[in-house]
């Protein structure tokens, strides 16, 4: 289960529909072991693309050293899909490489009929998906 405040959900969302139409992408990272998300990194899309999303090599360099610094680690990585489901692709499956990360995904697609966005979290660990639950909080 993924819990997050309603603050960093808004931060996600906002995100997402600033860089629409071209996919969203960032991390929000926690202090190591923790499970909790606290600081919102929102990350440039380098492929610039709204279908596909791509770290950049040297902000992903930069990041990592910056959460090693600070005894953090990503908590959720998030992107945004533009005219899908909020569901991983086969390529999103494929880069899923920290296994106790949540993956958040953003849908900015009325797909569902239920609303102007879909924000879901699954855990993706040696290419299985699976859906979790959201618990939206106002504070830790």
């Amino acid at each position: 289960m993924l819990t997050i405040t309603q603050a960093l959900v808004d931060q996600i969302v906002a995100h997402a529909r600033k860089d629409h139409p071209d996919e969203a992408c960032g991390v929000v990272a926690g202090p190591a072991g923790s499970d909790r998300p606290e600081r919102f990194i929102p990350m440039l899309n380098a492929a610039m693309s709204p279908t596909f999303y791509e770290f950049d090599s040297g902000d992903l360099l930069k990041l990592y050293r910056d959460m090693d610094d600070r005894d953090e680690e990503p908590v959720v990585i998030y992107h945004s899909h533009t005219a899908t489901e909020a569901y991983p692709s086969r390529t999103d499956i494929s880069y899923a490489n920290e296994p106790g990360a949540h993956y958040v995904l953003v849908s900015t697609a009325d797909t569902d009929g239920l609303g102007d966005f879909q924000f879901r979290s699954f855990r993706i660990v040696e290419g299985e998906v699976t859906e979790e639950e959201v618990t939206v909080v106002e504070a830790y």
